[in-house]
């Protein structure tokens, strides 16, 4: 399972609000609402995101054995 917790982190780490996030990034509200329910993304959004915020995948996604 996919989850977006490292991002979440990330993001107050880097003190950006969600929507300086959504916006800096270009997130679809689709696609932040699957974000927020541990959905799966694209690779290329994510890529997007970590070019963007300056951090590793790791800073972004995590992926579990639930």
């Amino acid at each position: 399972m996919i989850s977006y917790n490292p991002l979440w982190k990330t993001l107050i780490d880097k003190k950006i609000s969600k929507a300086d996030f959504k916006k800096k990034c270009n997130i679809a509200k689709q696609t932040y609402a699957d974000m927020n329910k541990d959905k799966y993304i694209s690779l290329r959004t994510i890529e997007r995101i970590c070019l963007t915020l300056n951090c590793s995948i790791s800073d972004v996604i995590d992926i579990t054995n639930d």
